[in-house]
């Protein structure tokens, strides 16, 4: 049985486990988080404490006799029905939307925003890694259309955005900032006339950077926007304080580390 326990992290700050919104829960295999927002679906964002276990074996710990669903990630913008990702070779993708009751839907990162959403009124779930180029491409607001093609209620819709890199420890080239800047619209709009710049610095997505042509860019917010933007509400969209560079203890990060190492988040449909 898995029960909510404090993380067994040796932190000298004392408001580490002050998370309002997530909730630390301990099983056989060790600790994961999950988003109080989400706790009608079975579902975690897993730390580096799992490490060399996939999701065939991190499943059992949210949940019993699930089907297993990824895909080969590519930093893209495609997301696929779960019935087309149903083993080796994984399709390539970084989005999966629910097609079916029981499967666990799958995605990782180590620096990147792992998205996972959930539709209370019919029990379907997607699941999106969303870098830089996944914010760009819209791959967000495709599983959210995508979803609701299939039925699920847009105005009852709940996402849960992980542990990501934040804007401060994100240094980016000002081509980076404009790529996603210009996606926060939707692609029937006509372009914002600064490349949505303005936008990002409203959402607090654009940070300052004294470096030239450089900026600080929180990709986790520029996400938010565009789900608000879809007509998701603030109240129905959770982000997770927690920065992937910042916790070392916590969880592998491309940008601190150099190293190819992730962490994995899943969720788990109900139709």
């Amino acid at each position: 049985m898995a029960e909510a326990l404090e993380p067994p992290f040796d932190r000298p700050d004392a408001g580490f486990n002050d998370l309002p919104g997530w909730t630390w829960v301990g099983t056989y295999g060790g600790h994961y988080l999950q988003c109080d927002l989400l706790a009608g679906f079975e579902h975690g964002f897993f730390t580096r404490q799992w490490q060399g276990r996939p999701p065939e074996e991190l499943a059992a710990a949210i949940s019993a006799g699930v089907s297993v669903h990824r895909t080969r990630q590519v930093h893209g913008g495609t997301v696929l029905a779960a019935g087309e990702a149903e083993g080796a070779p994984w399709p390539e993708a970084d989005g999966l939307r629910s097609d079916g009751e029981g499967q666990s839907l799958w995605v990782c990162g180590a620096d990147c925003t792992p998205v996972l959403i959930a539709d209370p009124a019919g029990g379907r779930v997607a699941a999106c890694h969303a870098g830089w180029r996944g914010v760009a491409a819209r791959i967000v607001p495709a599983a959210i259309e995508a979803m609701v093609a299939d039925g699920a209620c847009r105005d009852r819709l709940l996402v849960a955005l992980g542990p990501a890199v934040d804007g401060i420890r994100y240094q980016v080239e000002r081509s980076v900032t404009l790529q996603v800047g210009g996606a926060m619209v939707a692609a029937s709009c006509d372009p914002a006339p600064d490349g949505g710049v303005a936008d990002l610095k409203q959402c607090g997505a654009l940070l300052l950077d004294p470096a030239p042509d450089r900026d600080r860019l929180d990709i986790r917010q520029a996400t938010a926007l565009q789900l608000e933007r879809q007509g998701i509400g603030p109240e129905r969209i959770a982000l997770c304080p927690l920065c992937t560079v910042a916790e070392p203890a916590l969880f592998h990060s491309w940008r601190r580390d150099g190293v190819r190492a992730v962490q994995w988040s899943g969720v788990v449909s109900q139709a």
